[in-house]
């Protein structure tokens, strides 16, 4: 269990979490509305990578 919560401390897992649901979500959606779930997923992935640091402080 300590696993899983150290690794949801990590910039990288909300990364991926956030990339695999706009992908999901996207890849189900009209092809305009597609674009841009998948573009704004991308973008807040970003977003996360540029405010959190990717080291959990011990």
């Amino acid at each position: 269990m300590n696993y899983l919560i150290n690794r949801l401390k990590e910039a990288s897992t909300w990364r991926g979490i956030i990339l695999v649901v706009a992908g999901v979500f996207g890849w189900q959606m009209p092809p305009g509305i597609q674009e841009t779930v998948i573009a704004g997923g991308v973008a807040l992935a970003g977003v996360i990578g540029a405010v959190v640091p990717d080291s959990v402080k011990k």
